[in-house]
Protein backbone atom coordinates (compact mmCIF):
# COMPACT_ATOMS: atom_id res chain seq x y z
CA UNK A 1 0.00 0.00 0.00
CA UNK A 2 1.48 3.31 -0.28
CA UNK A 3 0.89 6.77 1.41
CA UNK A 4 0.43 7.53 5.33
CA UNK A 5 -0.95 4.51 7.03
CA UNK A 6 -0.81 5.69 10.50
CA UNK A 7 -4.03 6.35 10.94
CA UNK A 8 -5.14 2.63 9.81
CA UNK A 9 -6.58 0.56 12.38
CA UNK A 10 -4.69 -2.39 10.89
CA UNK A 11 -1.75 -0.40 11.13
CA UNK A 12 1.60 -1.81 13.38
CA UNK A 13 4.81 -0.86 13.72
CA UNK A 14 6.61 -4.70 12.32
CA UNK A 15 9.73 -3.56 13.57
CA UNK A 16 8.66 -4.36 16.86
CA UNK A 17 5.84 -6.77 16.38
CA UNK A 18 7.68 -10.19 17.31
CA UNK A 19 4.70 -12.11 15.46
CA UNK A 20 6.60 -10.16 12.38
CA UNK A 21 10.49 -11.10 12.72
CA UNK A 22 11.05 -14.30 11.90
CA UNK A 23 14.52 -14.62 13.82
CA UNK A 24 12.32 -13.72 17.39
CA UNK A 25 11.95 -16.73 19.39
CA UNK A 26 8.54 -17.77 20.52
CA UNK A 27 7.40 -16.87 23.57
CA UNK A 28 4.39 -18.06 25.53
CA UNK A 29 3.40 -15.91 28.21
CA UNK A 30 1.08 -17.64 30.61
CA UNK A 31 -0.81 -15.37 33.50
CA UNK A 32 -0.22 -16.51 36.91
CA UNK A 33 -3.23 -17.83 38.39
CA UNK A 34 -5.23 -15.15 40.84
CA UNK A 35 -5.37 -17.32 44.44
CA UNK A 36 -8.41 -18.09 45.90
CA UNK A 37 -10.33 -15.84 48.36
CA UNK A 38 -9.11 -16.45 51.65
CA UNK A 39 -11.83 -18.44 53.69
CA UNK A 40 -14.16 -17.10 56.10
CA UNK A 41 -13.81 -18.04 59.34
CA UNK A 42 -16.17 -20.42 60.69
CA UNK A 43 -18.40 -20.14 63.27
CA UNK A 44 -18.12 -23.23 66.03
CA UNK A 45 -21.29 -25.49 66.21
CA UNK A 46 -23.34 -24.07 68.71
CA UNK A 47 -23.64 -25.79 72.05
CA UNK A 48 -26.82 -26.21 73.90
CA UNK A 49 -26.15 -23.67 76.08
CA UNK A 50 -26.23 -21.27 73.63
CA UNK A 51 -29.42 -22.90 71.65
CA UNK A 52 -30.99 -22.00 74.50
CA UNK A 53 -30.18 -18.19 75.20
CA UNK A 54 -30.89 -17.61 71.48
CA UNK A 55 -34.76 -19.26 71.79
CA UNK A 56 -35.47 -17.23 75.47
CA UNK A 57 -33.82 -14.05 73.86
CA UNK A 58 -36.24 -14.31 70.67
CA UNK A 59 -38.99 -14.97 72.91
CA UNK A 60 -38.37 -12.12 75.02
CA UNK A 61 -38.38 -9.88 72.45
CA UNK A 62 -41.63 -11.44 71.07
CA UNK A 63 -43.73 -11.37 74.06
CA UNK A 64 -42.51 -7.39 73.92
CA UNK A 65 -43.46 -6.62 70.71
CA UNK A 66 -47.04 -8.04 71.58
CA UNK A 67 -47.44 -6.46 74.92
CA UNK A 68 -46.86 -3.15 72.88
CA UNK A 69 -49.11 -3.65 69.64
CA UNK A 70 -51.70 -5.33 72.47
CA UNK A 71 -51.63 -2.43 74.72
CA UNK A 72 -52.05 0.10 71.51
CA UNK A 73 -54.89 -1.90 70.30
CA UNK A 74 -56.44 -1.85 73.85
CA UNK A 75 -56.26 2.25 74.11
CA UNK A 76 -57.47 2.53 70.80
CA UNK A 77 -60.26 0.60 71.56
CA UNK A 78 -60.75 2.29 74.87
CA UNK A 79 -60.71 5.91 73.05
CA UNK A 80 -63.48 4.96 70.70
CA UNK A 81 -65.66 3.30 73.27
CA UNK A 82 -65.38 6.91 75.48
CA UNK A 83 -66.19 8.60 72.36
CA UNK A 84 -62.80 10.62 72.33
CA UNK A 85 -62.23 11.69 68.80
CA UNK A 86 -58.31 12.71 67.61
CA UNK A 87 -59.64 14.23 64.61
CA UNK A 88 -58.87 17.88 64.28
CA UNK A 89 -61.64 20.01 64.52
CA UNK A 90 -62.42 23.46 64.25
CA UNK A 91 -61.49 25.67 67.54
CA UNK A 92 -64.38 26.92 68.91
CA UNK A 93 -64.57 30.13 69.89
CA UNK A 94 -63.87 31.05 72.95
CA UNK A 95 -67.31 33.50 73.92
CA UNK A 96 -69.89 33.62 71.46
CA UNK A 97 -70.64 37.48 70.34
CA UNK A 98 -73.48 38.56 72.50
CA UNK A 99 -76.37 39.56 70.54
CA UNK A 100 -75.78 43.79 71.55
CA UNK A 101 -72.54 43.47 69.98
CA UNK A 102 -74.02 42.99 66.15
CA UNK A 103 -74.34 46.01 64.26
CA UNK A 104 -77.75 47.59 64.20
CA UNK A 105 -78.21 47.62 60.84
CA UNK A 106 -77.59 43.74 60.94
CA UNK A 107 -81.74 41.67 60.82
CA UNK A 108 -80.15 40.54 64.04
CA UNK A 109 -79.75 44.11 65.50
CA UNK A 110 -83.08 45.10 63.82
CA UNK A 111 -84.97 42.66 65.52
CA UNK A 112 -83.49 43.54 68.72
CA UNK A 113 -84.55 47.18 68.41
CA UNK A 114 -88.25 46.50 67.11
CA UNK A 115 -89.15 42.98 69.23
CA UNK A 116 -90.26 45.65 72.92
CA UNK A 117 -92.79 47.16 70.40
CA UNK A 118 -94.51 43.76 69.32
CA UNK A 119 -97.09 42.38 71.23
CA UNK A 120 -99.51 39.44 71.40
CA UNK A 121 -103.33 40.32 71.65
CA UNK A 122 -105.66 38.24 73.15
CA UNK A 123 -109.07 38.74 72.98
CA UNK A 124 -111.92 36.70 74.89
CA UNK A 125 -115.61 36.56 73.66
CA UNK A 126 -118.18 34.04 75.38
CA UNK A 127 -116.31 30.66 74.99
CA UNK A 128 -113.93 31.43 72.85
CA UNK A 129 -110.47 33.77 72.38
CA UNK A 130 -109.38 35.54 68.92
CA UNK A 131 -104.71 35.42 69.24
CA UNK A 132 -103.04 37.66 67.32
CA UNK A 133 -100.87 40.12 67.09
CA UNK A 134 -100.31 43.72 67.35
CA UNK A 135 -97.93 46.78 67.76
CA UNK A 136 -97.20 50.05 70.01
CA UNK A 137 -97.36 53.18 68.11
CA UNK A 138 -97.26 55.67 70.65
CA UNK A 139 -95.35 55.47 74.09
CA UNK A 140 -98.50 56.80 76.22
CA UNK A 141 -99.87 53.28 75.13
CA UNK A 142 -102.20 52.82 72.08
CA UNK A 143 -101.64 49.42 70.04
CA UNK A 144 -102.65 48.73 66.32
CA UNK A 145 -104.18 45.61 65.45
CA UNK A 146 -106.72 44.52 62.75
CA UNK A 147 -110.82 44.69 63.33
CA UNK A 148 -110.91 40.59 63.39
CA UNK A 149 -108.48 39.91 66.04
CA UNK A 150 -110.68 41.51 68.62
CA UNK A 151 -113.82 40.09 66.85
CA UNK A 152 -116.33 40.33 69.46
CA UNK A 153 -114.43 40.80 72.43
CA UNK A 154 -115.42 43.59 74.37
CA UNK A 155 -112.81 45.97 76.47
CA UNK A 156 -112.79 43.70 79.94
CA UNK A 157 -111.69 40.48 77.33
CA UNK A 158 -108.67 41.73 75.87
CA UNK A 159 -104.97 41.76 76.99
CA UNK A 160 -101.44 42.04 75.44
CA UNK A 161 -98.68 40.48 76.15
CA UNK A 162 -95.14 41.79 75.51
CA UNK A 163 -91.71 40.20 74.69
CA UNK A 164 -90.75 40.01 78.00
CA UNK A 165 -93.07 37.91 79.21
CA UNK A 166 -95.24 41.23 81.06
CA UNK A 167 -99.29 40.88 80.09
CA UNK A 168 -101.32 43.87 80.15
CA UNK A 169 -105.21 44.50 80.31
CA UNK A 170 -106.16 46.87 77.14
CA UNK A 171 -109.29 48.67 75.97
CA UNK A 172 -110.63 49.21 72.84
CA UNK A 173 -110.42 53.19 71.93
CA UNK A 174 -112.18 52.78 68.06
CA UNK A 175 -112.44 50.32 65.41
CA UNK A 176 -112.81 50.60 61.38
CA UNK A 177 -114.78 47.13 60.60
CA UNK A 178 -113.96 47.79 56.70
CA UNK A 179 -110.51 48.47 56.94
CA UNK A 180 -110.21 46.03 59.59
CA UNK A 181 -108.34 47.86 61.64
CA UNK A 182 -108.70 48.58 65.66
CA UNK A 183 -107.36 51.17 67.93
CA UNK A 184 -106.10 49.53 71.50
CA UNK A 185 -104.93 51.36 74.56
CA UNK A 186 -103.22 49.99 77.90
CA UNK A 187 -102.21 52.24 80.98
CA UNK A 188 -98.58 52.75 80.32
CA UNK A 189 -96.45 55.35 79.33
CA UNK A 190 -92.91 53.63 79.09
CA UNK A 191 -93.55 51.91 75.92
CA UNK A 192 -91.50 51.54 73.02
CA UNK A 193 -93.50 52.75 69.86
CA UNK A 194 -92.44 51.99 66.17
CA UNK A 195 -91.14 54.06 63.82
CA UNK A 196 -93.71 54.31 60.94
CA UNK A 197 -92.14 54.04 57.15
CA UNK A 198 -93.90 55.61 54.06
CA UNK A 199 -95.61 52.83 52.72
CA UNK A 200 -96.09 54.73 49.17
CA UNK A 201 -92.29 54.22 48.81
CA UNK A 202 -92.30 50.31 48.58
CA UNK A 203 -91.10 48.56 45.52
CA UNK A 204 -91.60 44.57 44.28
CA UNK A 205 -88.69 43.34 44.94
CA UNK A 206 -88.18 45.14 48.73
CA UNK A 207 -86.62 43.07 51.31
CA UNK A 208 -89.48 41.95 54.64
CA UNK A 209 -89.56 41.25 58.23
CA UNK A 210 -92.61 40.42 59.92
CA UNK A 211 -92.79 39.88 63.17
CA UNK A 212 -96.13 38.07 65.41
CA UNK A 213 -97.05 35.34 66.94
CA UNK A 214 -98.10 32.50 64.29
CA UNK A 215 -100.23 29.51 65.97
CA UNK A 216 -99.06 31.05 69.13
CA UNK A 217 -95.85 30.76 68.61
CA UNK A 218 -94.58 34.64 69.84
CA UNK A 219 -92.11 36.62 69.04
CA UNK A 220 -91.37 34.95 65.90
CA UNK A 221 -89.77 36.40 63.10
CA UNK A 222 -89.61 35.60 59.20
CA UNK A 223 -88.17 37.03 56.59
CA UNK A 224 -89.26 37.80 52.55
CA UNK A 225 -89.77 39.78 49.48
CA UNK A 226 -91.97 42.25 48.48
CA UNK A 227 -94.11 39.88 45.68
CA UNK A 228 -96.73 43.12 44.67
CA UNK A 229 -98.03 46.22 45.41
CA UNK A 230 -102.29 46.98 45.40
CA UNK A 231 -102.97 43.36 45.49
CA UNK A 232 -107.15 44.31 45.94
CA UNK A 233 -108.31 41.86 48.07
CA UNK A 234 -112.11 41.72 49.48
CA UNK A 235 -112.85 39.58 52.97
CA UNK A 236 -116.01 38.60 54.85
CA UNK A 237 -115.82 38.12 58.67
CA UNK A 238 -118.87 36.17 58.58
CA UNK A 239 -120.86 38.25 60.67
CA UNK A 240 -122.14 40.62 57.42
CA UNK A 241 -118.78 43.09 57.32
CA UNK A 242 -117.35 43.06 54.10
CA UNK A 243 -113.80 44.41 54.10
CA UNK A 244 -111.02 46.02 51.14
CA UNK A 245 -107.77 45.32 50.91
CA UNK A 246 -105.24 47.00 48.65
CA UNK A 247 -102.79 45.12 49.99
CA UNK A 248 -98.91 44.82 50.01
CA UNK A 249 -98.40 41.73 48.79
CA UNK A 250 -95.30 39.32 50.34
CA UNK A 251 -93.68 35.92 50.45
CA UNK A 252 -92.68 36.45 53.77
CA UNK A 253 -94.60 33.65 55.86
CA UNK A 254 -97.05 34.65 57.82
CA UNK A 255 -100.02 31.90 59.33
CA UNK A 256 -102.53 32.47 61.81
CA UNK A 257 -101.82 34.76 64.74
CA UNK A 258 -99.97 37.08 62.61
CA UNK A 259 -102.96 39.12 62.05
CA UNK A 260 -102.49 42.44 62.92
CA UNK A 261 -98.82 42.48 63.43
CA UNK A 262 -95.91 44.82 61.94
CA UNK A 263 -94.34 44.15 57.91
CA UNK A 264 -90.84 45.89 58.62
CA UNK A 265 -88.52 46.92 55.88
CA UNK A 266 -84.91 46.15 56.92
CA UNK A 267 -84.44 49.43 58.42
CA UNK A 268 -86.62 48.70 61.09
CA UNK A 269 -89.99 50.59 59.59
CA UNK A 270 -93.17 49.41 59.49
CA UNK A 271 -94.65 49.37 56.19
CA UNK A 272 -97.53 47.33 56.65
CA UNK A 273 -99.81 45.63 59.04
CA UNK A 274 -100.09 41.85 58.20
CA UNK A 275 -103.68 40.75 57.93
CA UNK A 276 -104.51 37.92 55.00
CA UNK A 277 -102.94 34.82 54.00
CA UNK A 278 -103.78 33.17 50.67
CA UNK A 279 -104.10 28.57 51.00
CA UNK A 280 -105.01 26.05 49.48
CA UNK A 281 -107.46 25.29 52.39
CA UNK A 282 -110.80 26.98 52.34
CA UNK A 283 -111.09 25.35 55.97
CA UNK A 284 -109.64 27.96 58.54
CA UNK A 285 -108.09 25.66 60.72
CA UNK A 286 -106.82 24.08 58.33
CA UNK A 287 -104.74 27.16 56.06
CA UNK A 288 -101.76 28.04 56.11
CA UNK A 289 -98.85 29.82 54.22
CA UNK A 290 -97.96 29.00 50.97
CA UNK A 291 -95.71 32.49 50.75
CA UNK A 292 -98.69 34.80 49.53
CA UNK A 293 -99.55 36.92 52.54
CA UNK A 294 -101.28 40.83 52.43
CA UNK A 295 -100.61 43.39 54.20
CA UNK A 296 -102.26 46.78 54.89
CA UNK A 297 -100.21 49.93 53.75
CA UNK A 298 -99.00 51.58 56.78
CA UNK A 299 -99.88 55.17 54.83
CA UNK A 300 -103.22 54.16 55.25
CA UNK A 301 -103.67 52.28 58.27
CA UNK A 302 -101.43 55.12 59.90
CA UNK A 303 -104.46 57.72 58.93
CA UNK A 304 -107.22 55.87 60.47
CA UNK A 305 -105.65 55.05 63.44
CA UNK A 306 -104.58 58.52 63.87
CA UNK A 307 -108.64 60.13 63.28
CA UNK A 308 -109.67 56.98 65.69
CA UNK A 309 -107.51 58.28 68.66
CA UNK A 310 -108.73 61.61 67.40
CA UNK A 311 -112.07 61.48 66.74
CA UNK A 312 -113.19 58.06 68.26
CA UNK A 313 -114.28 57.01 64.46
CA UNK A 314 -112.43 56.58 60.79
CA UNK A 315 -113.07 58.57 57.61
CA UNK A 316 -114.21 56.35 54.35
CA UNK A 317 -112.90 57.74 51.65
CA UNK A 318 -115.17 57.42 48.44
CA UNK A 319 -115.61 58.45 44.69
CA UNK A 320 -119.38 59.26 44.86
CA UNK A 321 -120.88 57.11 42.45
CA UNK A 322 -123.01 53.43 43.14
CA UNK A 323 -121.13 50.26 40.88
CA UNK A 324 -122.86 47.75 38.92
CA UNK A 325 -122.20 44.80 40.15
CA UNK A 326 -123.23 42.73 37.45
CA UNK A 327 -121.58 44.48 34.66
CA UNK A 328 -119.40 42.58 32.41
CA UNK A 329 -118.01 44.41 29.31
CA UNK A 330 -115.70 43.69 27.01
CA UNK A 331 -113.28 45.68 27.42
CA UNK A 332 -112.92 45.08 31.18
CA UNK A 333 -114.01 48.05 34.08
CA UNK A 334 -116.75 48.93 36.42
CA UNK A 335 -119.84 50.82 35.31
CA UNK A 336 -121.53 53.49 37.29
CA UNK A 337 -124.89 52.57 38.27
CA UNK A 338 -126.06 56.52 39.41
CA UNK A 339 -123.50 59.44 40.84
CA UNK A 340 -124.54 61.47 44.11
CA UNK A 341 -125.19 64.70 42.85
CA UNK A 342 -122.62 66.64 44.84
CA UNK A 343 -120.26 63.61 45.27
CA UNK A 344 -116.87 64.24 43.60
CA UNK A 345 -117.80 62.09 40.29
CA UNK A 346 -120.64 64.19 39.61
CA UNK A 347 -118.33 67.41 40.20
CA UNK A 348 -115.52 65.81 37.59
CA UNK A 349 -118.28 65.66 35.33
CA UNK A 350 -119.09 62.11 35.58
CA UNK A 351 -121.89 60.43 34.86
CA UNK A 352 -124.26 57.11 35.48
CA UNK A 353 -123.44 54.84 32.84
CA UNK A 354 -119.82 55.96 32.82
CA UNK A 355 -117.52 52.60 32.85
CA UNK A 356 -114.31 53.44 34.82
CA UNK A 357 -110.98 51.29 33.26
CA UNK A 358 -108.62 53.05 35.22
CA UNK A 359 -107.50 54.99 38.68
CA UNK A 360 -104.30 56.61 38.21
CA UNK A 361 -102.21 54.34 36.60
CA UNK A 362 -104.02 51.10 38.06
CA UNK A 363 -106.70 49.04 35.66
CA UNK A 364 -110.26 48.56 36.74
CA UNK A 365 -111.67 45.46 36.22
CA UNK A 366 -114.13 44.76 39.14
CA UNK A 367 -115.66 46.45 41.81
CA UNK A 368 -113.58 45.32 44.69
CA UNK A 369 -110.55 46.80 42.55
CA UNK A 370 -112.27 50.51 42.55
CA UNK A 371 -113.38 50.53 46.23
CA UNK A 372 -109.92 48.98 47.04
CA UNK A 373 -108.08 51.39 44.98
CA UNK A 374 -110.15 54.79 46.16
CA UNK A 375 -109.80 53.37 50.22
CA UNK A 376 -106.67 53.30 49.96
CA UNK A 377 -105.95 57.29 49.22
CA UNK A 378 -106.77 60.63 52.05
CA UNK A 379 -109.77 62.03 51.16
CA UNK A 380 -109.20 65.36 49.53
CA UNK A 381 -106.45 63.48 47.02
CA UNK A 382 -106.68 64.69 43.64
CA UNK A 383 -106.97 61.38 40.94
CA UNK A 384 -107.08 60.78 37.07
CA UNK A 385 -110.02 58.32 36.21
CA UNK A 386 -109.91 57.07 33.12
CA UNK A 387 -113.69 55.67 31.72
CA UNK A 388 -115.50 55.11 28.83
CA UNK A 389 -118.29 57.07 27.57
CA UNK A 390 -120.16 55.44 24.74
CA UNK A 391 -117.58 53.40 23.79
CA UNK A 392 -115.38 56.62 23.53
CA UNK A 393 -112.71 56.96 26.02
CA UNK A 394 -111.83 59.79 28.18
CA UNK A 395 -110.53 61.11 30.87
CA UNK A 396 -111.66 63.10 34.20
CA UNK A 397 -109.35 64.47 37.66
CA UNK A 398 -111.92 63.40 40.66
CA UNK A 399 -111.09 64.67 44.31
CA UNK A 400 -111.77 62.14 46.60
CA UNK A 401 -113.81 62.87 49.55
CA UNK A 402 -114.94 61.23 53.02
CA UNK A 403 -117.87 59.25 53.57
CA UNK A 404 -120.72 61.09 55.51
CA UNK A 405 -121.13 58.26 57.97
Amino acid sequence: MSGDNHGSAWWSDALRDPWRDPASPTRLVTQSPVPPPPEAPTAPAPTHGTRLGLVMTVAAVTALFAGTLGGALGYVAASRSAGVSHVALGRAAASPPALAQRPPDSLAGVVSRVMPSVVTVHAEAGQGENLGSGFVISADGYVLTNDHVVGDADSDGIRLTFSDDRSVAARIVGREPESDLAVLKVDRADLTPVELGDSDTVAVGDPVLAIGSPLALTGTVTYGIVSALDRTIEGNDGNGTTRYYAAIQTDAAVNHGNSGGPLFDVAGRVIGINSMIKSLSSATDESGNIGLAFAIPMNQAGRIAGEIIDFGRARRTVIGANLQTSYRGPGGGVRLADVDKDGPAAEAGLRAGDVITKLGTHPISTPTDLIALVRRYDPGTVISVTYRRDGAPATARVTLMADAN
